[in-house]
């Protein structure tokens, strides 16, 4: 049995990018991957932010995105970030509804108890994630299907059912 050690390409789907204002730095109009198998595009910083901490800031990054239909943009905390400052995105991961057109913004906040963070234009804050998503039909029902876990919620993994 041979085993295909080639990178195999996923496929593309084209994604429209806009600068919000044309005359900001040309890196900020530009989303792409680091590295070949990313799943995170950069966003980067489009104004100088001060964070100290436990403070948050609403950054804006400068771009606007057309998602197709049937796709969502998810804004998640970069790992390096968060790992080596303490900074992450308060709502991760943010949602990018396919209709929104705006501004993408990306509410950052400081958990170091006792650095301030500061980031420039340009600096990396977060990284979005392309998804596609099925759209659920909602039918109202009086009892739902049985399952194995059932009704036992937050912690109960690994428990036994008493």
């Amino acid at each position: 049995m041979t085993v295909d050690t080639a990178y195999n390409e996923p496929e593309n789907t084209e994604v429209l990018v806009k600068a919000v204002d044309p005359a900001q730095p040309a890196c900020l109009a530009e989303l792409h991957y680091a590295h070949a198998g990313d799943a995170g595009a950069d966003l980067k910083a489009a104004e100088r932010v001060e964070l100290k901490p436990f403070e948050r800031a609403l950054v804006p990054t400068g771009v606007a995105i057309a998602l197709p239909a049937g796709y969502v943009g998810l804004v998640h905390p970069r790992s390096g970030l968060a790992a080596k400052q303490g900074v992450t995105v308060l709502n991760a991961p943010g949602t990018i509804d396919a209709g929104y057109r705006g501004e993408i913004k990306v509410p950052l906040i400081n958990l170091d108890p006792e650095h301030t963070v500061r980031f420039e234009v340009g600096d990396r804050i977060a990284q979005l994630v392309i998804q596609r998503y099925v759209e659920a039909r909602f039918v109202p029902a009086t009892a739902l299907p049985g399952s194995d876990r059932a009704e036992r919620g937050f912690g109960s993994t690994g428990v036994s059912a008493a």
